[in-house]
């Protein structure tokens, strides 16, 4: 594993503790219902806007230290941790490409667990071929006016601001606008097999300040700026698959059949060394790419954060089953732990970039830079 600092190690300790005695004895059945309970008591204890600059609230830190935040909340309530990588990841296109205007008011109200910023990339028609993507920004006169449709946005409705991925006439760029702003029309809400919502967005001729202009025409920085994003949701998967392990672990150890806890049976040994296995490998691949670009001061290598996003999201879908498998009928059961987790850790091999997407974009690196080696 990735060494820490002292104080990194202090972190992970204090947040653990925090976590195991206030978050543990709900974790797993919120429902598809943002924890802001816990979310309010991270934010009492600074340990929310851990890697956004302190003028606006936050601590100051790395990214990375904000991966070992969400891995170890995630490890005792997903739900939990979920929210924290959406609220340290998503808004990072805003504190690196945003003007004053827009990180004085978008960012304080994350750092104080009051608001999500939520972000717009698919439309109906262009899901993984984003440059066929319809939602455009157009000067019209003196003004900047927003006009298209989105859909699959997720945390609308506990949002004050979205990031919209939008085509300028230079090319492609991200604005962001408040979700009550004219001309925003928030649509159909899904749910999702984990019991989230998600919701269509219309925009008509939204007028769009020029400060609320993040990105435009610069493809190269818009894509990048999901590397982050990617490293962010390994950590939390692998808070994920640590919860799974820890709750069968407890299980089996509990669980009495044939005169002998199931543990004792080697059939199930075996599951917990492909487990842990899985959980150790992905967390090295995301953590050594996280630890590697805080100490560039840069974004994540693109092909570190394609292979740690892509082996994180397939073997959570794996770790999780073999989770649920120990627990027996128990584990299949509507409202346990796993069944929700089961059905949560299904969606990202589809979000944030697909795993087909994840492996295209290892393929052209390789193509480009060759086979990685040891420097």
């Amino acid at each position: 594993m990735v060494h820490l600092t002292q104080e990194q190690q202090m972190i992970v300790s204090s947040v653990r503790d925090l976590a195991e005695s206030e978050f543990a004895e709900k974790a797993g059945r919120w429902g598809g219902e943002l924890p802001w309970e816990n979310i309010h008591l991270l934010a009492e204890n600074d340990f929310l806007g851990l890697n956004l600059d302190e003028a606006y609230g936050g601590a100051g830190l790395s990214e990375f230290e904000a991966m070992l935040v969400i891995d170890t909340v995630g490890q005792v309530c997903p739900d939990t941790g979920y929210a924290l990588n959406v609220l340290h990841f998503f808004p990072l296109i805003v504190q690196k490409f945003g003007s004053e205007t827009v990180k004085e008011t978008y960012l304080p109200p994350l750092v104080e667990g009051e608001a999500f910023i939520a972000t717009a990339i698919s439309e109906p028609e262009s899901g993984s071929d984003v440059f066929s993507m319809e939602t455009t920004v157009r000067e019209e006169g003196a003004e900047l006016r927003l006009n298209g449709q989105k859909t699959w946005v997720s945390d609308v409705p506990d949002s004050e601001g979205v990031v919209v991925w939008v085509l300028f006439e230079e090319g492609i760029g991200s604005v962001i606008v408040d979700l009550d702003a004219e001309g925003v029309e928030i649509g159909e809400h899904f749910t999702n097999m984990a019991g989230h919502t998600q919701t269509q967005l219309f925009f008509e001729d939204v007028v769009v300040p020029d400060e609320n202009v993040l990105v435009r025409g610069d493809a190269a920085n818009q894509f990048e700026s999901l590397n982050w994003e990617r490293l962010g949701n390994s950590a939390m998967i692998n808070g994920f698959m640590g919860f799974a392990v820890e709750r069968a672990f407890e299980y089996a150890q509990d669980r009495q059949q044939f005169d002998q806890s199931i543990l004792e049976f080697q059939g199930i040994e075996w599951k917990f060394a492909d487990m842990v296995k899985h959980l150790q490998a992905s967390r090295s691949l995301a953590l050594s790419a996280g630890r590697n670009a805080a100490e560039r001061g840069d974004r994540p290598d693109r092909l570190e954060s394609s292979l740690a996003t892509l082996y994180a999201s397939e073997f959570a879908e794996h770790v999780v089953s073999e989770a649920l498998q120990i627990h027996g009928a128990n584990g299949y059961q509507q409202g346990h732990p796993l069944e929700y987790l089961y059905r949560f850790v299904r969606g990202f091999r589809i979000g944030a970039g697909t795993d087909e997407i994840q492996k295209n974009q290892i393929a052209a690196t390789l193509k480009r830079e060759g086979v990685p080696k040891i420097e």
